[in-house]
C-alpha cells in the first residue's frame, strides 16, 4: 500500500487504467483515490465502479492529495494549470502523463516544482504498457519510488535522466501502438483480398504478431538475424521483403516516427486551445 491520497485530474481512459491498476495490485485503497473532471456523471460512474471519490472541482481534489496526476488533453493543460495554481500542497508530487508538456512549462504554470513527467502508451490499459519517465530536481527519492509504483501499475517503466527522451518516447512507444494497429489492419485486409474470411484473416495476423514477439523474446539475437532466418533465397519472404523495401517501408516508418517526435515538440510550445467544459467523455481521454 502506498498510503497516499492520489488525485487524478482528468478521468479519461489512461487515468482509469492507472487507478484500476493500483486497486488491482493492492497499491492503493479506493477511498484514497480522487478523480476530478467537468462531467459529474462520469465521476459518479467511476465511483460506482471503483469506489473512488469523484469531484468536478480540480482545485478541491488537489488540495487533499499527496500525488496529483495530470491526465488531461494537451490542449486543456493551460486552463487546468491556471485553476490548480495555489491549490497544490507544498509536499505533493505532480505526475504528468500529458504529451509534449515539459517540466519547465508545468512548473511555471502550476508554481510548483516537484514534478514527474511520463509517457505511457495504450497497452497500459491492460497492464501491458511501457512508460518512460523523468523527474525534476526537486523530487525526492521517496517520491520517485511512489511514481515508480504508480507507473508500474500500467506495465513496465523506464526512468531516464534526460527529459529530451520523453518526446522521443512519445513518438516511438507512445504513438507506437497506432503504427502496429495500422500494420495489422493492412495485413488483415490483404488476407481478405486474397479470399480469407475476415475472422480467419484476423486470427492469423494477430497470432503471427503475438508469436513473433514472443519468439523474439526467447532469442538473444538482433531482430535482423531473425528476419534472415525466415528469408530463404528466392522464397516467398524474400519476394515480399523486396517489395516492402522497394515501396520505402523502412523510410516511411522512420519518417512517421520523426514526424510524431516533431509534433510532440510542437505540443510543448503551442498556445492553448480553449475547449468548453461541456465536452464528451472522449475529450477526457488521454
Amino acid at each position: 500500500m502506498l498510503n497516499k491520497k492520489i488525485a487524478f485530474i482528468g478521468p479519461g481512459a489512461m487515468a482509469e487504467a492507472m487507478f484500476s491498476g493500483l486497486i488491482r495490485q493492492n497499491l492503493a485503497a479506493p477511498d484514497h483515490l480522487l478523480v476530478s473532471g467537468p462531467r459529474a456523471e462520469r465521476g459518479q460512474q467511476l465511483h460506482e465502479k471503483y469506489g473512488l471519490q469523484p469531484y468536478t472541482d480540480n482545485a478541491q481534489a488537489a488540495r487533499q492529495a499527496d500525488v496529483i496526476v495530470l491526465s488531461v488533453k494537451p490542449q486543456r493543460l493551460t486552463g487546468v494549470m491556471e485553476n490548480l495554481k495555489g491549490a497544490i500542497p507544498q509536499h505533493a508530487l505532480v505526475l504528468s502523463i500529458i504529451a509534449g508538456a515539459t517540466i519547465k512549462k508545468m512548473s511555471k504554470g502550476l508554481n510548483h516544482h516537484t514534478i514527474v513527467r511520463s509517457m505511457p502508451n495504450t497497452p497500459a490499459q491492460i497492464g501491458e504498457g511501457i512508460t518512460v519517465w523523468t523527474a525534476s530536481n526537486s523530487v525526492t527519492t521517496e517520491q520517485k519510488e511512489t511514481a515508480q509504483a504508480i507507473l508500474g501499475a500500467l506495465g513496465q517503466e523506464v526512468f531516464v535522466e534526460d527529459e529530451h527522451y520523453l518526446d522521443m518516447a512519445t513518438a516511438l512507444s507512445g504513438t507506437g501502438p497506432a503504427y502496429v494497429f495500422m500494420f495489422m489492419e493492412a495485413m488483415i485486409d490483404a488476407g481478405v483480398h486474397m479470399g480469407f474470411p475476415r475472422r480467419i484473416a484476423e486470427q492469423l495476423v494477430v497470432q503471427t504478431i503475438r508469436g513473433s514477439v514472443d519468439f523474439y523474446k526467447t532469442n538473444d539475437v538482433h531482430v535482423a538475424a531473425l528476419r534472415n532466418q525466415v528469408t530463404s533465397p528466392g522464397g516467398t519472404s524474400a519476394e515480399a521483403l523486396y517489395y516492402l523495401e522497394k515501396a520505402g517501408f523502412r523510410t516511411a516508418i522512420s519518417r512517421a516516427v520523426w514526424a510524431a517526435y516533431q509534433r510532440s515538440l510542437e505540443l510543448g510550445k503551442e498556445q492553448p486551445v480553449h475547449i468548453p467544459d461541456t465536452h464528451s467523455n472522449e475529450d477526457d481521454n488521454h
